[in-house]
């Protein structure tokens, strides 16, 4: 399968497969590897619009980026078109696409309207991406589930309004807000969507090999896919999806992240954070996974991470 890259309004990207925001885990570092490896695009970890309107320095720490990442997409998540607005406004230079989250299933932000709940209103969905799109010139894009309620499909009909509203492109992750991660993408689904607009869809949800990426692009007929949890520990897939090689180890890569990780964080919040990403490396180590995701857990100083990372990847 030809992978020529696919444009996003006046954005091209080299690949077709791009790095999906994920809170915790589309870390600085992460990030980087993704780029190394192929990636045509990668997003900030979800940013709060009220986060950055009060200059919140947390917030504001999430939207920094490497230098390899261009293009580069900065997500942000609200439920005022108001906010939404002036969000888009003060972000800083080097953010070449806007992306709205109608698609995080978590309860904290599901409460306050935001995310996957905007599934339930397409009309202030629509007002939402007008608002971003009035605020600057980049191409805004919307990351969505099918729907809210199990069966409640409705990314249609979401899509279309984001659409009419300016949207440049939309992702569509294969499973309901009431899903959560369990069970398996719906292709069908995604396919109707992809039918319902005339903007580039990107396919979402269980690709974790080369052949996941084929079935996906060709059973949905989207213009790419974005990847997430598949490609953590395992970033080649995306080399393998543009066609080129890459040559590294996983020692080469974990300690890469670390550095990154480094220059933002104490320690303890590096400690915190590669211990997800060290546990996917060794999901695909036969016999000492389990061993490796034990010591990892039991870590509590960075010397004791370095001991585990040292011991089975270097």
């Amino acid at each position: 399968m030809k992978n020529n890259g696919v444009d996003i309004g006046k954005v091209h990207l080299a690949s077709n497969a791009v790095f999906a925001p994920m809170a915790g885990y589309s870390d600085l570092g992460a990030r980087y590897l993704a780029r190394l490896y192929g990636a045509g695009l990668t997003y900030s970890e979800m940013v709060s619009a009220k986060g950055l309107i009060y200059e919140n320095k947390e917030t504001e720490k999430l939207l920094e980026k490497t230098e390899i990442e261009k293009p580069y997409a900065a997500q942000l998540f609200g439920s005022s078109p108001e906010c939404i607005h002036k969000a888009v406004g003060l972000l800083p230079k080097g953010i070449d696409i806007v992306d709205i989250n109608m698609g995080c299933p978590a309860p904290k932000i599901v409460k306050n309207g935001e995310g996957s709940a905007l599934l339930m209103d397409p009309v202030l969905a629509g007002e939402i991406v007008a608002a971003a799109v009035s605020a600057s010139d980049r191409p805004v894009t919307v990351k969505m589930r099918l729907g809210f309620a199990m069966g409640d499909f409705a990314a249609d009909t979401v899509a279309k309004s984001v659409e009419k509203a300016g949207a440049s492109a939309v992702t569509v992750h294969g499973r309901y807000r009431e899903q959560m991660y369990a069970g398996t993408v719906d292709r069908d689904k995604i396919r109707a969507v992809r039918e319902a607009v005339n903007i580039p869809l990107f396919a979402n949800g269980d690709v974790r090999t080369f052949a996941d990426y084929e079935k996906m692009m060709t059973e949905t007929g989207a213009a790419g896919v974005m990847i997430g949890r598949g490609a953590l520990g395992h970033y080649a897939l995306f080399a393998e999806i543009a066609g080129i090689t890459v040559d590294r180890t996983p020692y080469d890569d974990i300690m890469l992240q670390v550095d990154y990780l480094k220059k933002l964080y104490p320690e303890r919040v590096v400690v915190n954070l590669m211990k997800s990403h060290v546990c996917a490396y060794a999901s695909g180590r036969a016999g000492v996974a389990k061993e490796i995701r034990e010591k990892v857990h039991r870590a509590s100083l960075f010397s004791e991470l370095q001991e585990v990372i040292d011991g089975y990847f270097r």
